[in-house]
């Protein structure tokens, strides 16, 4: 699949990447919507998070769903979503508290793990909500 990546810091270009695999709890989902947020461009352009290499950058981002995992219960193929950038696992001790804020295990949808400049985006622990009826994708990637 072509995605739009940061190289590595200070330069970004398109490449090919595999489609992602979807595992047990996630949900692999088709972009349809990705604006630009200020973080993509501190991780670029300052290496906020370290160095870089091919990261599908994008986590504003409202897509269809196309694949869960057999684990997964709350969404199927054809919802229309919203991403939660942070991927907390809902197992660790934290996450058991509610705290998913400080979730031991998380991720972070085009910071640490592949973004939504893509054809599909993995998401890790199907972390997404459904958009309302009658939001557009367009809404609701800025509403992440």
């Amino acid at each position: 699949m072509k995605a739009f990546a940061m190289l590595k810091i200070g330069e970004v270009g398109w490449i090919e990447k595999k489609c992602p695999a979807c595992g047990v709890k996630d949900a692999v989902c088709k972009p349809l919507a990705v604006a630009i947020c200020t973080s993509d461009v501190h991780t670029v352009w300052e290496g906020a998070v370290g160095e870089r290499h091919n990261l599908i950058l994008g986590h504003e981002c409202c897509a269809e769903v196309v694949e869960v995992g057999s684990e997964v219960r709350d969404f199927k193929p054809g919802d229309r979503v919203t991403l939660n950038p942070p991927q907390p696992c809902n197992t660790c001790a934290m996450c058991r508290k509610t705290k998913v804020n400080l979730c031991e295990n998380t991720s972070t949808i085009g910071v640490s793990v592949n973004g939504g400049f893509a054809e599909y985006v993995k998401v890790g622990y199907a972390n997404v909500f459904k958009l309302p009826e009658g939001m557009s994708y367009q809404e609701g990637a800025m509403a992440e």
